[in-house]
């Protein structure tokens, strides 16, 4: 607390385990596409995840548990993006939610969607 009597609060990231993002885009636009190196899609499942490494097991969940393909992966930024139709992408963000929040103990977040 501050001489005023106000309170602060700081955020700070704390590397762990966890899963930062998971978004579903569904029906992007294909300037969007194209701009990330993408063919026209139906869909696309942006997750982000510490340890970085995180990517690599999140990607073999994600294509075992739905139809949906890598679109983009680094194992040093975490960033996992995969695309496929909605429901492919749904399910596989699902899936891969499940297993490291509920199988793997980490930290997991919302999955949005817009």
């Amino acid at each position: 607390m501050s001489d005023s009597g106000e309170s602060r609060s700081v955020r700070a990231y704390v590397p762990g385990k966890q899963v930062t993002l998971a978004h579903i885009i569904a029906h992007p636009a294909s300037e969007m596409c194209e701009k990330v190196g993408l063919d026209a899609v139906d869909a696309v499942g942006v997750l982000t995840l510490t340890p970085g490494e995180t990517s690599m097991i999140a990607a073999d969940i994600a294509i075992k548990a739905a139809g949906v393909s890598i679109g983009f992966l680094d194992r040093f930024s975490g960033t996992l993006i995969v695309h496929g139709s909605v429901g492919e992408v749904e399910q596989a963000l699902s899936v891969v939610m499940s297993v490291l929040v509920e199988s793997m103990e980490y930290n997991g977040c919302r999955i949005t969607r817009y």
